[in-house]
């Protein structure tokens, strides 16, 4: 035991900080989709000569040349438009920042597991903490190519970020990448052309407090109206007074439409962005606001009920309803959902199942999900798992970021707690204790159902075993209780044991009645013991 890490503490995931809703902006006039896209062109054109500007600032960057930067764009925008770009430009720039980190860190664990697989003899065997030597010469040969090409991408990622350089491209890699791949993307040049000036374009605002309706830029009434500051070259385009464009559209946010109508009757501030999806030709308006600090809940008070412990796979989620002592009651459950496609298909599908494991939950009347703190970043190279490469688009495809995000969210809507566990051996350990003894005629267990009861039993604060040290001698408990029993503050734990159920081993029926007469076990008595939790008394026979 002395190979195995350490696990770590569970916590309670604090609640969503924000929320952001959408609607379609309908019945749109080719006047309105002119103005748009004059407005998106000239703002988007502004908001790339400013991003290159902060790349360009790099580690110099302060508040005096983010001053200099807004006061260059107010004169051909306005003070508001010009906040919102620059602010725009600085998140971009951190963002890139961040991802240049997490690149230098996953190729610093690439070039570890290359030097150290380069250093054993060729066809050495490894274990299952540390990979062998490899297989062939031509394989250490090109392997050793490889390790000189990542130490040549690192020192160049190094080199970048001790100088503060980064490199973003607006309207997306992927994007422009496809440019070079028309045929593959089934896009024409205009077609592409087109998503490309779209995915380029700002149209936003943030939301001012105290401001009439939340926002002066982008103004949404509680009637619904729409209306838009002009920048000061498209002063003309205007149709209402002070330089502002009123679509002719209505909109009427359906879901959180109270919370969003509160917020703007009371002045409360709210970001607004307009953009259009090309594939179906249709504008769209996005709301979006912070959340004060909501104060979770303590873990005690979230274990007080039991818990759904959940396993995250690549096409489900496979959930066990768990009492407060650690018990499964019932059936594992299983939430399929699908990731292939678009990833409007994926996140479409990612919702769904989120929304019936969520239901499910309320059904059973616990108040916490647990779930494992999932992070493949450092799992999805190629020098961590060699050959195989079907793993790891396994486990490149589970979208844990954006699943944790979706679950909090939306189970905080719910008023359910997010329960966050240490993913170790929770697979291993479970398959191990949970799967075997819950098999019955009528239930099929699989892996990952027992590691769902392993996730839960953490978050309870239990031990993944059932029970940790066996009877020395029989099955009576003459030498003592076994170490893992429930509590003595445990309410009924010195009462009767209930009957056997549908989770009786072998000779014993699901109606929990044996269909044979008491007879002499053959059972070697040093064995441990099958049963579950159900421990029948001693047998006499005269």
């Amino acid at each position: 035991m002395g190979g195995l890490r350490k696990v770590g503490a569970s916590f309670v995931v604090p609640g969503a900080a924000g929320v952001a809703i959408r609607d379609r902006l309908k019945h749109l006039t080719p006047q309105d989709e002119e103005v748009l896209r004059a407005v998106g062109a000239h703002q988007g054109a502004l908001a790339s000569r400013d991003l290159k500007a902060r790349c360009a600032d790099g580690l110099q960057h302060s508040a005096e040349t983010w001053a200099s930067r807004k006061r260059a764009l107010t004169g051909v925008s306005s003070s508001r438009i010009a906040g919102a770009i620059t602010k725009a430009a600085h998140d971009q720039w951190a963002l890139a920042r961040r991802c240049q980190t997490a690149h230098i860190q996953q190729l610093e664990a690439g070039i570890k597991t290359l030097r150290h697989r380069l250093s054993l003899p060729i066809g050495e065997h490894g274990t299952k903490r540390a990979a062998g030597g490899y297989r062939s010469k031509s394989e250490w040969f090109r392997k050793s190519r490889r390790l000189a090409m990542l130490e040549h991408r690192h020192n160049a990622a190094v080199t970048d970020r001790q100088a503060g350089r980064v490199r973003v491209v607006r309207g997306g890699k992927r994007l422009l990448n496809t440019r070079h791949h028309l045929t593959r993307a089934q896009l024409t040049e205009e077609q592409w052309r087109e998503r490309w000036k779209a995915e380029r374009w700002f149209i936003a605002a943030d939301g001012e407090s105290g401001k009439r309706f939340g926002n002066e830029t982008i103004r949404v009434t509680d009637t619904g109206e729409v209306s838009l500051k002009l920048p000061a070259p498209l002063a003309h385009l205007a149709n209402a007074k002070h330089g502002r464009y009123i679509l002719t559209t209505r909109i009427g946010f359906a879901h959180r439409g109270v919370e969003w109508a509160d917020r703007i009757t009371a002045n409360r501030a709210v970001a607004y962005r307009i953009h259009l999806d090309t594939n179906r030709g249709r504008w769209y308006l996005t709301a979006s606001w912070q959340r004060p600090v909501v104060q979770t809940i303590p873990l005690t008070t979230a274990q007080a009920r039991g818990m759904i412990g959940v396993d995250t796979n690549a096409d489900h989620f496979a959930a066990y309803h768990l009492d407060q002592h650690g018990n499964p009651i019932g059936n594992p459950h299983r939430f399929p959902y699908d990731l292939s496609g678009t990833a409007h298909h994926r996140d479409a599908q990612i919702r769904h199942a989120i929304t019936r494991l969520i239901n499910w939950t309320k059904r059973t009347g616990v108040a916490a999900i647990g779930i494992e703190d999932l992070d493949f970043t450092p799992e999805k190279t190629r020098e961590k798992h060699g050959r195989r490469k079907r793993f790891r688009q396994l486990i490149s495809g589970i979208p844990t970021g954006k699943l944790k995000a979706r679950l909090v969210s939306m189970a905080a809507e719910q008023g359910l707690a997010i329960v966050a566990v240490d993913p170790a051996y929770t697979s291993k350990w479970g398959g191990q204790h949970w799967q075997k003894p819950l098999v019955t005629p009528h239930r099929k267990m699989s892996r990952h159902d027992a590691a769902g009861i392993a996730i839960g039993r953490r978050a309870l604060g239990h031990s993944i075993r059932r029970r940790t040290a066996p009877p020395p001698h029989d099955q009576s408990d003459r030498a003592g209780h076994r170490t893992v029993q429930a509590s003595r503050v445990s309410r009924g734990r010195d009462g009767n044991r209930p009957p056997a159920t549908d989770h009786a081993p072998g000779d014993v029926p699901p109606n929990g009645k044996r269909t044979r007469g008491p007879s002499a076990s053959k059972t070697v008595r040093d064995a441990p013991s099958t049963h579950n939790w159900v421990q029948d008394s001693l047998m006499h026979t005269g």
